[in-house]
């Protein structure tokens, strides 16, 4: 059946649009340094499947090339050198500027706080994304920053030794990230922050005597259990992490609106993308685990009620930061609206 002349010229004049649109685009490449290797699943697997996607569906007028971690700029240089100009654009995680900006850590991973679902809500259709731009703007620094991948809870240490009460922990040395990270302070461990590449010689050399980095997947690739064969669980510190996509923000405001929507559609797909990567291969690498000798332990309920009230003493002191206070009580309302649902509405788990 032919289809009616006045919809074909109106098909063939959006088209026309379309082209004519992409055609007039400045053509842009994205020069992108990361803090995660593009080997680690769901950590950095989500910037490549970005940078493979991003010219299509940009129309051809934006292209990203994505530099391994150190290549280009080193992992926690990466916010200096997006909104300076030396590079365009970059990939990590607002925890890494925590030093910078105390309310960074809240827009990255949050102990005891919102799993994947309730954090991408907040983000999204709370305040989230407003607060999350209006922190990097207040602070002075010119950049657009666009949530871009998310994980699901990860582990919360290995260690070389079962740790059953509090003493066990004193006098230790560990790698830990984020506001986590002030809680095992608080407890007697001494924190350092270190890439992931780095992790697995400090615990051969003795130079730490423990880490966290990330989900069970991703630290079977970083090989933690042929050193340290008790890797423990739930990951309170991080019920779920969000990783951002930083524009500089001149960059950003030469695209047009065509190029700026493709980009924050793709940021949303690789949302999705990213945590069915991660839920996909968690349970094969703690299986695998098992059969190297791991011992998977789950927390204690005396440990885990010390984290938690430990974790709510750092938050005291965190709010003496104004933003911080802002975005910590502007979560926390969400969540306390949230709760009827998440109370009500799933099964309980075993």
């Amino acid at each position: 059946m032919n289809r009616p002349i006045s919809t074909t010229l109106k098909a063939i004049a959006i088209a026309t649009l379309c082209v004519s649109g992409s055609a007039l685009a400045d053509k842009i490449l994205l020069k992108t340094p990361i803090a995660f290797g593009t080997h680690l699943p769901a950590l950095g697997t989500p910037i490549k499947w970005v940078s493979e996607r991003i010219q299509p569906v940009t129309g051809n007028t934006i292209k990203m090339k994505v530099y391994e971690p150190g290549k280009l700029v080193a992992p926690l240089e990466i916010l200096d050198a997006v909104s300076s100009g030396k590079v365009n654009s970059g990939y990590a995680t607002a925890g890494y500027w925590q030093g910078k900006m105390p309310a960074a850590a809240l827009f990255s991973a949050v102990p005891f706080g919102p799993e994947a679902p309730e954090y991408m809500a907040w983000l999204f259709y709370g305040n989230g994304l407003k607060l999350y731009q209006g922190m990097y703007d207040e602070a002075g620094y010119n950049v657009k920053v666009l949530p871009c991948a998310i994980i699901s809870p990860e582990t919360s240490g290995w260690f070389k030794k079962p740790i059953d009460k509090p003493e066990d922990l004193k006098g230790l040395t560990m790698r830990f990230f984020g506001l986590g990270g002030q809680v095992m302070e608080k407890l007697g461990v001494g924190t350092v922050q270190l890439p992931g590449g780095e992790i697995f010689g400090a615990l051969e050399k003795g130079a730490i005597d423990a880490s966290e980095f990330s989900q069970p997947a991703i630290d079977q690739r970083l090989g933690f259990h042929k050193i340290v064969k008790y890797n423990y669980f739930p990951g309170w510190h991080q019920q779920a992490t969000v990783f951002e996509l930083l524009i500089n923000k001149d960059t950003w405001n030469k695209m047009d609106e065509d190029q700026q929507a493709g980009i924050e559609t793709l940021c949303l797909a690789s949302m999705t993308n990213s945590i069915a990567e991660g839920e996909s291969m968690q349970f094969e690498a703690m299986q695998k685990a098992q059969e190297q000798g791991v011992e998977l332990r789950y927390w204690n309920d005396d440990m885990l009620n010390l984290f938690q009230t430990t974790w709510l003493d750092v938050v005291e002191e965190q709010k003496a930061d104004p933003y911080f206070n802002k975005v910590w009580k502007d979560m926390s309302d969400f969540r306390q609206n949230y709760q009827i649902w998440a109370s009500k509405g799933f099964l309980p788990r075993n």
